[in-house]
């Protein structure tokens, strides 16, 4: 069944049919918001809130996007929310735990392992210091894989917009990391 068909019965009232939904949708969610809030308990309770608040607002659901869009944007106005009512700084501490494979090697030896280790730790502390405004389109579209028009539909800002952010994340990180001494 696709998107538009549980859309559907869950507008007739079928709660079963969201359900199925919120599980097609629940770890790209989660994976959104966690960078955003930057610890697992905060996006899991993020995730639900954004998936409560789809559930309610369903039927101003427009379909002139697709439903995955229009739940990225409820869940990063959420998971920005949350940001604002606790008035902390973002931590970005999960990159290592959540995607530290991403800096692992097929080397064995000890001291290459270290060297990647101390890798992610300089690219963690990069991505911290990166403003919510770039850090959140390069998370959308290096981790979760979104292309430019969708990033641009979820933060609803122009697609230069997108481009510019980008390319402002990805130059303050390739100059962290030349400072530390990581070579590309």
């Amino acid at each position: 069944m696709n998107d538009e068909e549980l859309i559907d019965k869950t507008l007739a009232g079928d709660a079963s049919a969201f359900g199925i939904l919120a599980q097609k949708y629940q770890d790209r969610v989660y994976n959104l918001t966690l960078p955003i809030v930057g610890n697992v308990d905060d996006a899991m309770d993020v995730t639900q809130e954004a998936f409560l608040q789809a559930l309610s607002h369903l039927s101003s659901f427009r379909r002139s996007s697709r439903f995955y869009t229009w739940l990225y944007r409820i869940a990063y106005n959420c998971a920005v929310g949350s940001l604002r009512r606790r008035k902390r700084t973002v931590s970005v501490d999960f990159v290592i735990d959540e995607y530290g494979e991403m800096f692992e090697s097929n080397v064995e030896a000890p001291d290459a392992r270290a060297s990647l280790s101390d890798d992610a730790k300089i690219l963690k502390a990069a991505l911290d210091k990166l403003p919510l405004e770039y850090r959140t389109p390069l998370i959308l579209r290096e981790i979760e894989g979104a292309n430019y028009e969708q990033i641009a539909e979820t933060l609803n800002i122009p697609v230069g917009t997108v481009r510019s952010r980008l390319h402002r994340a990805r130059a303050s990180l390739r100059e962290a990391l030349e400072r530390a001494g990581i070579q590309r």
